[in-house]
């Protein structure tokens, strides 16, 4: 029996490992202006497909104001469970409302009303304010329509790494980052035969690198394939 292991990898949610691409380029600028406490800009809206790297640098933001400040600046997915109290509770006494997932906040007028009144509460205050969402802000479902329009008074940018171009840079990236060389045919096999939302393909590459490191073999493409045969077979062969 074949069987993945599990090799712990904690991600650098840092602009320094944030991979640059045509796509994403001037998502990238807008976060580290939010990050910065002196620049004036205090509003960022975020929106893209899933896996396209906002959850990333919605957390660096997060990680760098929390080094330049001392206030901790604590992140929020809207797909985590939470009450009106405790989303108040939670960002009281931040310098920053980071907030993640727009489109999976619940259809709870009291959450909705919470949430209104804590962007409220910080965009009037000059405190600074970086959400996201897979939509752009018009098309979010059920948010209250003053919010809507308050996010278009910031800075908007839409973050889409799914062209060939910008996959290949991240794969590259991510074989840089753990110290293995991919030979070029098997960098083409991944890219052709993954998903085009970046989240999988990375997910692709992460197995065949567990693989990899758990039979001590090589990246091949003999080792991708039998890689795609075991997770279309539900991560196990026999």
């Amino acid at each position: 029996m074949q069987q993945f292991f599990e090799f712990p990898v904690t991600p650098a949610f840092s602009f320094e490992s944030f991979v640059v691409c045509d796509g994403n380029a001037a998502a990238l600028q807008f976060a580290r202006r939010i990050a910065d406490p002196a620049d004036p800009e205090n509003l960022l809206y975020l929106h893209g497909p899933s896996g396209s790297g906002k959850t990333h640098l919605l957390k660096a933001v997060v990680q760098t104001l929390n080094v330049a400040g001392s206030c901790p600046v604590p992140y929020l997915s809207c797909g985590e469970a939470f009450t009106p109290e405790g989303l108040s509770s939670r960002f009281a006494g931040s310098a920053a409302l980071i907030v993640d997932d727009l489109q999976l906040l619940p259809d709870d007028a009291a959450l909705r009303a919470a949430l209104w009144q804590l962007f409220n509460d910080f965009h009037g205050s000059g405190r600074k304010v970086a959400l996201a969402g897979l939509y752009p802000p018009r098309e979010l479902p059920g948010l209250d329509d003053h919010l809507v329009s308050r996010l278009l008074w910031g800075l908007v940018a839409r973050v889409d790494a799914s062209d060939d171009r910008s996959r290949r840079m991240i794969l590259m990236k991510i074989a840089d980052d753990r110290q293995v060389r991919v030979p070029d045919e098997v960098m083409e096999y991944i890219l052709v035969t993954a998903s085009r939302e970046v989240g999988e393909l990375i997910a692709v590459f992460e197995a065949l690198y567990r693989l990899s490191m758990a039979e001590k073999r090589r990246i091949t493409l003999p080792l991708a394939r039998e890689c795609r045969e075991l997770l279309a077979a539900g991560g196990r062969a026999r």
